[in-house]
């Protein structure tokens, strides 16, 4: 009965977190909304076994990692096509809830930790996402052109600019420019000034009314 009721519990608390997506994300399709529910059971298994989520955090995981990666695409509908590279992905975040909401772009996810990238290797094959190449690298070896560079608070604005700045595309055919999409917090007109790239900060909780956005930002660098 105990297991009964403790799979209950979690198609419930699942059930009610996905109404916090389509609370922001009205149009999403039938296959995309199974890919969102299956994200917490396949993270929760593979936290166990390799921790890329904090223990602490998986149980808001649609709140602080999904939902907080979706912000981008509230900034930028990407169009079909788009290359994204996502540097220091860690468990794949921002690029695997981006990789739902956008199936016809491509992303590319890299991380420095072998173990992390196989996790993400995971996901990917079991929500059966054929729109994302995950790879174990540093973000200074990749080769392959893209159009935006995402991160989730990695390292200052300017080592991710340093790092990327040979493999982004200037211009673009997105209603975006080109550049580099970084979420962020904290006081950051300082470490965005030492780009030197023009710069746009904005707050997550323009779009998002959940206190856990009250301190988050993008900062959006153009190419």
């Amino acid at each position: 009965m105990s297991l009964v009721f403790s799979a209950f519990r979690l198609l419930l608390l699942i059930t009610l977190l996905l109404k916090l997506i389509e609370k922001y994300f009205k149009d999403l399709s039938p296959l995309q909304l199974k890919q969102f529910e299956q994200l917490r059971p396949v993270y929760e298994y593979w936290n166990e076994r390799i921790n890329v989520v904090s223990r602490k955090d998986i149980e808001q995981i649609y709140l602080h990692h999904i939902l907080h990666s979706l912000a981008i695409a509230k900034l930028v509908t990407f169009k079909p096509g788009t290359m994204v590279l996502d540097v220091g992905t860690g468990g794949g975040f921002p690029g695997i809830p981006l990789a739902i909401f956008f199936p016809e772009s491509n992303f590319h996810l890299v991380d420095s930790i072998g173990k992390k990238i196989s996790v993400v290797d995971e996901v990917v094959n079991q929500l059966g996402l054929t729109n994302v190449l995950a790879q174990k690298c540093r973000a200074e070896e990749v080769k392959d052109k893209v159009d935006f560079v995402v991160s989730r608070a990695v390292a200052p604005a300017k080592e991710i600019v340093q790092w990327t700045s040979k493999v982004l595309k200037r211009g673009g055919v997105n209603d975006l420019q080109n550049g580099w999409i970084l979420l962020k917090g904290g006081e950051l007109k300082a470490e965005v000034e030492e780009t030197g790239k023009d710069a746009n900060i904005i707050d997550i909780s323009n779009w998002f009314d959940e206190e856990f956005f009250e301190t988050k930002k993008i900062v959006y660098l153009t190419a």
